[in-house]
């Protein structure tokens, strides 16, 4: 398999750069979770890290890799979102009701800027 060097930033990780296997498309993992043993031999904690373009070039904008910075939230990667599944809560109760309408409004077709009756 390919892997490719690349580097930490932020938590316990700032600073290496540490070999990631690549995947099929070329790329690395979104989201890399790091377990950390626990020394009263509890469950692991898990540190997790989001994958960021790591820069972009001077003269055509072109991404230039990728880097890893830490997520203190510790949210592990996210569920397949599909056009028909319902939207999911957001925790702190707000949206993510159906009908919601996010303060857009409905005007209707004989509301539309040069349309006529």
């Amino acid at each position: 398999m390919k892997s490719e060097n690349t580097p930490f930033v932020g938590g316990p990780l700032d600073g290496r750069v540490l070999p990631i296997l690549l995947g099929p498309t070329g790329h690395p993992p979104k989201v890399y979770e790091v377990p950390v043993p626990d020394h009263d031999g509890g469950p692991p904690t898990v540190l997790v890290y989001r994958r960021v373009p790591a820069g972009y070039s001077r003269r055509l904008g072109l991404q230039q890799g990728w880097k890893y910075e830490y997520d203190p939230s510790g949210r592990r990667g996210r569920n397949l979102k599909w056009p028909w599944s319902k939207p999911t809560p957001r925790p702190d109760g707000e949206g993510g009701e159906p009908g919601a309408t996010d303060g857009m409004r409905d005007t209707g077709d004989g509301d539309r800027p040069g349309h006529q009756n």
